[in-house]
């Protein structure tokens, strides 16, 4: 079965912890990566050589893998030039990301310009652009790449805001290229995950709502406190 197949209707996890991050640990990355794929994870997204390596020697899951890495003077930051697709390939990683939106890259290069240079010394490899716009998407698809995701919808300037995702840009994207397109970004309940995969998405992709506890604490505390809020505030408006 091919990485694609595997892949189809399912959920990919993404295992990812910033240095500044209490889980900031390959181990503890690969091991976040096995409990995935004990409960039934399709694939793992992971950043960095060192993540990527060990996780690959714990997990039998197609890995998609990036580095995330910032250049003075340019925006883009998932797997920005050569050097970094090198070690995410050299790594193990099955499928590669990289940010595929306008801005420019390092070296003052497009992303057509970036994607060529990857499949000419690496035809054989799968490349997933990572997007923010419907605009940018078709263009990736345009451009030959094997996977379309969604994951920098409303991170860059330019692109829609919200707190939830971005449903709007899946279905239309979902619809109107013919590779692969992966949903991804601020995907917090099953319920939303399905609805990505009802719109039209291959698969989808969840990392903050699985594998950064600091982060879905700080998801109850705060619902917490606003219906604590709510409740005072009616309470008052009831005197």
């Amino acid at each position: 079965m091919t990485i694609l197949k595997k892949i189809k209707n399912g959920l990919i996890v993404s295992c990812q912890a910033m240095e500044d991050e209490p889980l900031y640990s390959s181990y503890i990355m690969a091991k976040m990566a096995k409990a995935a794929e004990s409960g039934g994870a399709v694939a793992i997204r992971a950043n960095g050589y060192d993540d990527i390596k060990a996780i690959k020697a714990e997990v039998n899951l197609p890995v998609i893998g990036l580095i995330k890495k910032k250049y003075p003077g340019y925006k883009p930051y998932i797997t920005p030039t050569i050097d970094e697709v090198d070690k995410v390939i050299q790594a193990g990683a099955d499928i590669v990301a990289i940010d595929a939106t306008k801005l420019i890259k390092p070296g003052d290069i497009t992303t057509a310009e970036f994607f060529n240079t990857i499949k000419r010394k690496y035809p054989e490899m799968l490349v997933m652009a990572d997007i923010s716009t419907y605009e940018e998407g078709v263009k990736a698809y345009k451009l030959g790449f094997d996977l379309v995701s969604t994951t920098l919808a409303g991170y860059t300037d330019y692109s829609r805001k919200s707190d939830q995702p971005d449903f709007e840009l899946i279905q239309r994207l979902a619809e109107d290229i013919k590779i692969p397109l992966i949903a991804e970004g601020r995907i917090w309940t099953p319920e939303q995950a399905v609805k990505a995969i009802e719109l039209g998405a291959y698969a989808v992709v969840v990392g903050t709502a699985i594998t950064r506890p600091h982060e879905i604490t700080k998801y109850f505390v705060e619902h917490i406190k606003k219906g604590g809020d709510d409740l005072f505030r009616n309470k008052m408006a009831s005197y």
